[in-house]
């Protein structure tokens, strides 16, 4: 990013003991061909995350929670300090593709839409993702329909991208998990429709560091009631 021109893409990146992986998610980050401001948020690690991301300097912006809040949270942190034309969520793991960002930001660059989502189920369900897991995804899929009508492929996705003040506005209130199925329902409640794009994402397990569970999925479910009998957000004019 030179000088103080708008980056086209703020890639916020809530971490929470990832050690073995936050290196090469930043370095792939930083290759992306496009001007980006990359935000990582070190929600409360214990490992060696902090020398990880100590690493690259000031070419990125690091905020430091000295305890563990949660990913919503983080956000919300972090959504104050973006610059960016647009707004994407990265997990601090490898289950996603950074090189897939340009073009999931590409159509709210082109003011085409203003949220955009990168699903990962557009051809099936990953085989080697669990199936409460998969569970879950088809339950959200069906509520998502019964409260609002409109069809998602994918809700739970982390690769949600936003025009920022569109994002800004809906005045979020998550703390976890639960912020997937906020903002979710807020776009579809301030009348904006939702663009799915193919997303490639490789699972992994609790083994290996995966925080979500399928017993977070009561939250998401509440979440998306919640917000869809709640008055809407109301836009900045």
């Amino acid at each position: 990013m030179e000088g103080d021109a708008m980056p086209d893409v703020t890639i916020i990146v809530p971490a929470l003991n990832e050690e073995d992986t936050i290196s090469e998610v930043v370095q792939r980050l930083l290759e992306l061909p496009m001007p980006a401001q990359i935000i990582v948020v070190n929600d409360g690690s214990t490992d060696a995350t902090a020398d990880r991301l100590a690493e690259f300097g000031d070419r990125i912006t690091v905020i430091t929670n000295p305890e563990r809040g949660g990913k919503g949270r983080a956000i919300r942190t972090a959504l104050a300090y973006a610059l960016g034309r647009t707004v994407v969520v990265q997990d601090a793991d490898l289950e996603y593709f950074p090189e897939d960002i340009p073009t999931l930001v590409a159509p709210i660059l082109e003011a085409r839409y203003r949220v955009v989502y990168g699903a990962r189920f557009l051809k099936g369900m990953h085989p080697g993702m669990a199936l409460p897991n998969k569970t879950v995804n088809v339950l959200l899929r069906w509520a998502v329909y019964l409260l609002f009508g409109r069809r998602i492929n994918d809700e739970a996705t982390c690769y949600k991208a936003f025009e920022r003040t569109f994002l800004e506005d809906m005045d979020l209130q998550c703390e976890r998990f639960e912020f997937c199925p906020e903002v979710t329902a807020k776009t579809f409640r301030m009348g904006e429709a939702i663009l799915e794009l193919p997303a490639r994402y490789e699972p992994r397990t609790k083994q290996a560091g995966k925080k979500i569970r399928w017993t977070d999925a009561p939250e998401a479910f509440w979440t998306l009631l919640r917000w869809r009998l709640a008055p809407p957000p109301q836009e900045r004019k």
